[in-house]
């Protein structure tokens, strides 16, 4: 990971005057904060995940743990990696405790989690008939639409008593359902397309689309960063991928101008098409994609983009239209929007948009479209519902309440945080907020501690992050208040002091950080 913000496109010296038409987006859009990682946290971090492994594969070989095993295999190759089983049970197995647990209420600002115990150093746990009520900073409701009392809940009870709960077929037999087409008209307008069409899992709408599109004879830049789901995609289409580094315009360009000119690796024939693909809002790092100067590049050389909004579509500008909202950009200057319904919406599923003559090839040629059953209909009320208070066509001003809570929300609790001396990584206004504690032991620490505040968050370790940048991932909801929030900070407070997480050399400025009252 760099560990300083890349100058936006225009401002390269190398690149200068490369862009035709003068980008105008503010510039305050781009402030991140990535902090370079103290010489000595870096040591240790290593050090300590080595020797869990070292510590693992002597445990490994001398005391052969009582778990399952493969029996009556003779002749037969391990199914399962042995590296893989010696990190499972030596390394995550130690926070394992922090995982996997059981959720028995609503994802609101706050939610209800089945209590457990273990009596054998968590290599198994036992369910409790009692519960405990956290502070929810793990789930992805960012404007608070997954309730069981509002609007959402009312609207879905009376579908399904119409429709029922499942339509139990795939959308090109039996499966394709008024909602599904009112939903898609909904989405179209709401992103200012032409249209759209849904699916019923958000991570198979990329890894299912995305070989629809793209073929072997086709190359795809992929920030590096990019969720799995994406990878899965491209590797499924069997095109060239090549990565960029993350959010690096320059670095982006001259990969594109590189295979321009060498062409094919085996035939060196041209490339049938070149893909750049992206995300909105990263969700393990808080950035937010440079979506103007990449719109730049992509014009430039005439290749297409494809932009993933799972985490940005609701949470981002000020109508909640996601990165384009927030930009001020044309969303027909993307060939391709992704985006989920189970972050801002509240609900499930995912949806392609862009041109009729794209959703009408998806809507023949897509796995998803052809195999996978379609959205349940209460699902697809949900996102009616959601969605329509966000255009403003229901509820009055509830939707756009709720994007301005969200903002405020997001702003004072990142401010807040590095005010404590956290490494807080990421754009200022997105509503992932990665808090860096780096190493392994400490990512399990940290959630442990949480937990006796009864606060729920996100701890995320190697392989889903860099080795050595374990963090803490504060999910922010327009559901929480200020006071909540000044609840989570106390409390954040005092385990930072407690187990040393105060990392950041920033200096704190000492003005006083103000919530603004969003009404």
């Amino acid at each position: 990971m760099a560990s300083v913000q890349s100058k936006p496109y225009r401002d390269h010296p190398k690149l200068k005057g490369s862009i035709e038409k003068k980008i105008t987006h503010d510039i305050c859009h781009n402030e991140e904060s990535y902090e370079k990682m103290p010489l000595y946290t870096s040591v240790m971090a290593c050090l300590g995940f080595y020797f869990l492994i070292f510590i693992g594969m002597i445990n490994h070989i001398i005391f052969t743990p009582k778990v399952a095993t493969e029996k009556n295999r003779k002749g037969y190759p391990p199914l399962y990696n042995k590296f893989d089983s010696i990190f499972l049970r030596y390394v995550f197995r130690r926070v394992k405790d922090c995982f996997n647990r059981v959720v028995c209420g609503v994802p609101g600002a706050k939610i209800d989690i089945v209590d457990r115990v273990t009596n054998d150093s968590c290599w198994s746990f036992e369910l409790l008939d009692t519960k405990s009520t956290f502070l929810n900073l793990g789930s992805y409701n960012y404007l608070g639409f997954a309730q069981s009392q509002g609007p959402c809940a009312d609207d879905t009870k009376e579908i399904i008593k119409k429709y029922g709960w499942a339509v139990s077929s795939s959308r090109q037999e039996l499966g394709t359902n008024i909602l599904h087409l009112e939903l898609e008209q909904l989405t179209a307008a709401f992103l200012g397309v032409d249209d759209a069409i849904v699916f019923g899992m958000g991570f198979a709408t990329n890894a299912l689309n995305l070989p629809c599109i793209i073929n072997s004879e086709c190359l795809v830049l992929s920030d590096e960063y990019n969720h799995a789901s994406v990878i899965l995609g491209i590797r499924l289409s069997g095109a060239t991928s090549v990565v960029y580094k993350h959010n690096d315009i320059v670095h982006l360009e001259q990969l594109i101008r590189q295979n321009i000119v060498s062409g094919q690796p085996k035939t060196q024939k041209p490339w049938e098409k070149i893909f750049i693909v992206t995300e909105g809002i990263f969700s393990m790092e808080g950035s937010i994609t440079n979506l103007p100067d990449i719109i730049a590049i992509k014009k430039k050389y005439k290749v297409y983009l494809y932009v993933d909004e799972a985490h940005s579509i609701g949470a981002l500008g000020p109508n909640g239209r996601g990165i384009f909202d927030y930009y001020n950009c044309c969303p027909k200057d993307v060939d391709i929007l992704m985006g989920t319904f189970s972050k801002s919406f509240g609900s499930a599923g995912g949806y392609i948009a862009g041109s009729k003559d794209l959703i009408n090839y998806l809507r023949v040629n897509s796995h998803a479209s052809c195999y996978a059953t379609s959205m349940a209909p209460p699902v697809a009320q949900v996102i009616i519902t959601s969605m329509s208070m966000i255009m403003g066509r229901k509820h009055g001003e509830e939707g756009r309440k709720r994007i301005i809570q969200l903002a405020s929300n997001v702003k004072y609790f990142r401010r807040k945080l590095k005010a404590l001396g956290c490494v807080v990584y990421g754009n200022d206004n997105s509503p992932v907020i990665p808090m860096l504690v780096y190493m392994i032991s400490k990512v399990g620490a940290t959630v442990r501690e949480f937990n006796k505040f009864n606060i729920a968050t996100v701890g995320v370790g190697f392989p889903a992050t860099p080795l050595l940048e374990g963090r803490i991932r504060f999910c922010m909801s327009a559901a929480l208040t200020k006071e909540q929030l000044d609840e989570v900070l106390a409390a954040t407070e005092k385990i930072m002091n407690k187990l040393g997480l105060c990392y950041s050399r920033k200096p704190v400025a000492n003005e006083e950080i103000l919530y603004e009252n969003p009404y």
